[in-house]
């Protein structure tokens, strides 16, 4: 096939995914509707270890875990979440919120936007973490 063909049925098979995702409903970022659905998105990085407190940010895209072992932080990372430990972090506030610096590099740093109550309050929240 000509490339003259294939560059274009490429280009626009591309697009018409992306359009398809977008129009689903698929590409808005995850949301975490309560502390049952964020203890269940740590869960699913850390099976072994149960959250023992959950907090939300007002939006809803990240949350403060607490468990036995630590504080650790979930946040959206696209269409789904992930999670990490806060161990040996690094917080940084930022215009919009806060940026959290991980010595994973996996995850280097997360941005999340907080309102300015919630900003000035998770570094007090994560001080003995980092």
């Amino acid at each position: 096939m000509p490339l003259s063909i294939l560059l274009p049925m490429v280009v626009i098979g591309i697009a018409g995914l992306v359009l398809l995702l977008h129009l689903l409903g698929l590409s808005h970022p995850a949301t975490l509707t309560g502390d049952a659905d964020a203890r269940a998105a740590w869960a699913r990085e850390f099976p072994d270890d149960t959250a023992t407190r959950v907090i939300l940010s007002h939006d809803h895209h990240a949350a403060l875990i607490e468990t036995a072992r630590g504080t650790g932080i979930v946040w959206h990372m696209g269409a789904d979440t992930t999670a990490r430990y806060l161990a040996g972090a690094h917080i940084t506030r930022t215009a919009r919120g806060l940026r959290i610096d991980l010595p994973d590099y996996t995850a280097p740093h997360i941005n999340l936007t907080l309102d300015a109550d919630e900003a000035d309050k998770w570094p007090t929240l994560l001080k003995d973490t980092a």
